[in-house]
């Protein structure tokens, strides 16, 4: 067995988008790997046989991150082969150009080209597709335009890349740049005729959508000037071009919207009790009445983090007269199903994290992690689990794994969940360094599953160690509860928790590190405010002013609102009472930040503030500024960026714990 090194994650597959073929006889899936030399992800589309369960590369073009099945054999894709199309791109048109390929054999063929920037695609009949796509309600269409009205449009286009124009909030968004009046619009393809009908307006923003029987289902964020966390949710009959308001925007953040029997399944949250952060539960919507059908605790995604992922998947379907979803108990990701009746169930076991999944009659596959195992495609067959794919099993066969030790806690009453990660190489009578790693959220979680950044650190000879404090999912409303208490409750569980790690461990307490990322950002910076007890900390897309934050990022102005309890005009000092800068005075502990530029979830200007600050004081800090990355820099970032990122915080442990 050899030592698990930095890079290896660039040999890691990923694995993602999921689905079973109409007959049920196969099922295709999207695997992703890293490559440094281009700085990008190579993305084919994989097909399994259902009966055989061989699985075989079907495209090449290292392209293919999005499909779905046309018929049996057929799959449909993305993607921009044509050099003339890739010119009119280039120059401002808009254009989604599809391929199609058979499973048996073939070269692709082109399908279809959509005059529009798709987002997302689901097929209605032969001819006809429901579809997503960009709009910009300021911008300019060259598609139809030709001679003097085409050049004035593309100069027009060109100098408006000079500016920015802003007249609402949010005006941009982590991932997808500025996005001042642009929207993601609903519309119906077809593809004989070629003609597009839009079905949502112009203004709003389509968050989910489905399709039943001729009839479209969809949820939209409707705004002008500022963005409320409020959806309205819409039937579109496509034969009589007839839209009916089901839900209207006024009280409900909704999280989904299927039709379920004789009615509208929906997940709905009031946040009259516990705020944006509040569980959504299930409603049935009949007649215009909305009805509360199942009170659910926890929230209806996975919220297991790894750095072990790239591309995603569905969580919602119906099927029959169940709905599947997914959903987070305690430190694993569930597949569960809710039936007509009311009566929930859950399919898959406690090993983990079920990232997506697809149904095929009676059996399930689905991708997951399991253990300290990467991702792999797995079949759910009469409550059993079947590992399907190997595509990462010389991971767990040659490296060196520290497996981690469950390592609870009580404080104050309450049950922290945690555990600890011995140096691979771990001899009795030593002691070592550690790192307290803080997960981001808060409302996320931290489980057994594998994560790179602990794995390598371990094997460098470093105990790792984290937790699940208050704050997280997983264990209902009241334990995820803390607005108005960032800095007190759950940093008493770090800490506390730090405590008996390093009660019960043979760590040099001299030689202790944090670091963590967006809220684990926020409480690295807090950290250091409060205590010099580690010998140095690595924050990572943080957050250091509440004030900056509200007034700047995509989030701010609600969320910080909502889980400060304050604004900048209501209750100010607590909105500074909350900000680590105010207590940068304190610091002594060395920092590095990290941050990305296009991170506009927790702007540049988070890092560079408590950056500065803590140069000011003389404390020994150093930033590093990613270009052309966001939020997601450590889980989906370019494979050069991630490996400087991961490079310059062990160099930083490495510098001050060794």
């Amino acid at each position: 067995m050899e030592n698990l090194k930095l890079r290896d994650f660039l040999d890691y597959n990923y694995l993602s988008s999921i689905e079973v073929s109409p007959d049920k006889k196969n099922t295709a899936f999207i695997v992703h790997r890293g490559d440094y030399d281009d700085n990008d992800y190579k993305s084919n589309i994989w097909v399994m046989n259902n009966e055989t369960k061989k699985y075989f590369r079907l495209t090449g073009m290292n392209e293919e991150r999005s499909f779905l099945w046309l018929d049996e054999t057929k799959i449909l894709f993305p993607s921009m082969r044509d050099k003339k199309l890739k010119v009119k791109v280039e120059e401002g048109e808009k254009w989604t150009c599809y391929y199609s390929i058979d499973i048996n054999g073939g070269e692709a063929q082109e399908y279809m080209r959509v005059p529009l920037i798709v987002t997302s695609i689901k097929k209605i009949d032969g001819d006809n597709f429901i579809l997503t796509a960009k709009y910009d309600n300021y911008g300019v269409n060259l598609n139809e335009l030709t001679g003097e009205a085409r050049a004035e449009a593309t100069k027009k286009i060109k100098e408006d890349k000079d500016y920015e124009i802003l007249d609402e909030i949010p005006f941009w968004s982590n991932g997808g740049g500025f996005t001042n009046k642009k929207r993601n619009r609903l519309y119906i393809y077809n593809r004989a005729t070629e003609e597009i009908t839009p079905v949502s307006d112009s203004i709003s923003n389509v968050t989910y959508y489905s399709y039943k029987d001729g009839v479209v289902l969809y949820v939209v964020n409707r705004f002008k000037d500022k963005q409320e966390q409020r959806e309205a949710i819409y039937t579109y009959d496509i034969a009589t071009k007839e839209e009916k308001l089901v839900l209207p925007s006024e009280d409900y953040r909704v999280s989904f919207a299927e039709f379920f029997g004789d009615g509208i399944l929906c997940g709905l949250n009031d946040t009259l009790k516990y705020g944006l952060n509040q569980n959504p539960n299930f409603y049935i919507i009949r007649d215009g009445k909305v009805e509360l059908f199942k009170e659910h605790d926890t929230w209806m995604i996975n919220t297991v983090g790894s750095d072990c992922r790239y591309g995603g998947g569905k969580s919602f379907r119906v099927k029959g007269n169940k709905l599947y979803f997914l959903t987070t108990v305690m430190h694993d990701a569930f597949l569960n199903t809710l039936d007509i009746n009311g009566e929930e169930r859950v399919l898959t076991k406690a090993n983990g994290s079920v990232d997506t999944y697809a149904i095929a009659g009676d059996d399930i596959y689905f991708i997951g992690l399991r253990g300290l195992r990467l991702q792999e495609l797995y079949l759910l067959k009469d409550e059993e689990e079947i590992q399907l794919t190997k595509f990462n099993e010389n991971i767990i066969e040659s490296k060196k794994l520290s497996i981690p030790e469950k390592f609870d806690i009580v404080n104050d009453g309450i049950e922290i969940e945690g555990w600890v990660l011995k140096p691979t190489d771990y001899e009795e009578g030593k002691e070592y360094p550690a790192i307290l790693d803080i997960h981001g959220g808060p409302k996320t979680v931290y489980g057994d599953v594998f994560y790179h950044e602990m794995q390598v650190w371990a094997n460098m000879g470093y105990f790792v160690f984290f937790c699940n404090p208050c704050g997280g999912d997983g264990r209902g409303n009241e334990f995820a509860d803390i607005r108005g208490k960032y800095g007190t409750v759950d940093y008493d569980d770090l800490m506390k928790f730090t405590d008996e790690v390093l009660k019960a461990y043979p760590i040099d307490r001299s030689r202790v590190g944090v670091t963590g990322g967006s809220y684990g950002g926020f409480m690295t910076n807090w950290i250091i405010g409060h205590t010099d007890r580690f010998a140095c900390a690595a924050s990572q897309r943080s957050i250091a002013n509440w004030f900056s934050k509200f007034g700047t990022t995509d989030i701010g102005y609600y969320f910080n609102v909502d889980q400060n309890a304050s604004s900048p005009w209501e209750n100010p000092e607590k909105l500074w009472w909350h900000s680590p800068m105010k207590y940068a005075d304190k610091v002594k502990t060395p920092t590095l930040f990290i941050h990305s530029e296009e991170d506009y979830r927790c702007w540049l200007t988070e890092g560079i503030q408590m950056f500065t600050s803590l140069k000011y004081h003389g404390v020994p800090a150093r930033l590093c500024m990613f270009r052309g990355e966001n939020h997601e820099l450590s889980r989906s970032g370019k494979p050069r960026h991630r490996v400087k990122r991961l490079e310059e915080m062990t160099n930083w442990f490495e510098l001050y714990l060794k």
